[in-house]
């Protein structure tokens, strides 16, 4: 491509790294960063871009305002999940969308397995009697074990495949139901190939890594959750609409699982009136999951990298819509 622009439209950060601006200079990339709340100031800044990056949660690339990209090939969104891009639109236009979920893997799978050991071993709640002052060692104890036990995972990619990696250790048996992923691969990976439903009851572990779609959501409803086990305990820091958050209030509360952890949820912020903070059973993070000493940098990283991919003519690392027909001609490699 003899030029292109990228237009960062929407951002999380306070402020673009200088490494961003140097990086974009040295591949002769124009470069333009403008917070765009309404649709006029998304046509004014990148009706021209080949390249539109959202960098975190912004919203404003939408079903309607998308045809106002006129020259875009590819978006970026920072980060895994892609639940704020319009992707089905963008491939019925022949636009790429890709994602970093590489800048935050390690970080996740390590916070969903974080978040089952707080629950199992009861370190939060026991964390909180003791700070009340409460010394409780007849208390509530913890009343599982690890080593043996059955992990469910929903969802295969990036971050499910180093949770299973990482339990693998605990000589657990794992299972996992994604319907994009072939039985030989999961094998391949040291995990068992199952059904959800399969997943749901077998498991005495379930940890969510479904991206949210319209056919994820509310993936997870009072019907599989009462599958599990009365002693399961299932993890979600993928994306809180991919439970039936009403529900799992219900079976928490009617003591039908022993037990959740949650990075994410249905609004957030999360209200202080959710009745999901008031449960002694729920450990609770507020969508942190991703953050970490060195993912910070990695957002930026993989994804000024994948914006000079496509200036070079090449697929990115990673996009989710694999169905796309790209207005410019992409190579591998």
């Amino acid at each position: 491509m003899s030029s292109f622009k990228v237009a960062l439209v929407a951002m999380d950060d306070d402020e673009v790294p200088d490494c961003v601006y140097k990086s974009f200079a040295d591949a002769g990339i124009e470069f333009v960063q403008e917070e765009c709340v309404t649709a006029s100031e998304l046509s004014r800044v990148a009706a021209d871009a080949d390249l539109v990056w959202i960098f975190g949660g912004g919203s404003i690339v939408s079903a309607e305002t998308i045809p106002l990209l006129k020259n875009c090939g590819a978006i970026i969104r920072t980060g895994s999940g892609t639940d704020n891009i319009p992707v089905g639109e963008a491939t019925a236009l022949g636009i790429v969308v890709a994602n970093t979920p590489g800048a935050h893997d390690d970080e996740v799978s390590d916070h969903a397995i974080g978040l089952m050991f707080a629950l199992i071993r009861k370190i939060a709640l026991h964390d909180r009697k003791l700070r009340s002052g409460v010394w409780e060692i007849e208390g509530p104890m913890p009343n599982h074990h690890v080593v043996g036990q059955t992990l469910g995972l929903v969802g295969f990619g990036h971050i499910a495949r180093l949770v299973a990696k990482k339990m693998r250790g605990f000589e657990m048996t794992i299972l996992c139901s994604d319907p994009f992923v072939s039985s030989e691969e999961m094998s391949a990976n040291g995990v068992e190939s199952a059904t959800l439903d399969t997943v749901m009851s077998r498991s005495d572990f379930v940890s969510l890594h479904s991206p949210l779609t319209s056919d994820t959501h509310h993936l997870i409803g009072k019907r599989e959750l009462d599958l599990m086990k009365p002693d399961g305990v299932l993890i979600n820091t993928s994306r809180g609409s991919v439970v039936d958050e009403a529900a799992l209030v219900q079976v928490l509360m009617e003591k039908k699982i022993a037990g959740v952890g949650l990075d994410v949820f249905e609004e957030e912020p999360a209200s202080p009136d959710n009745p999901l903070l008031k449960l002694d059973n729920v450990v609770v993070t507020p969508h942190t999951a991703g953050q970490s000493d060195l993912s910070h940098e990695k957002q930026w990283r993989l994804s000024v990298e994948t914006a000079i991919s496509f200036s070079k003519g090449r697929w990115p690392r990673s996009y989710v819509n694999r169905g796309v027909n790209p207005r410019w001609e992409l190579s591998y490699g």
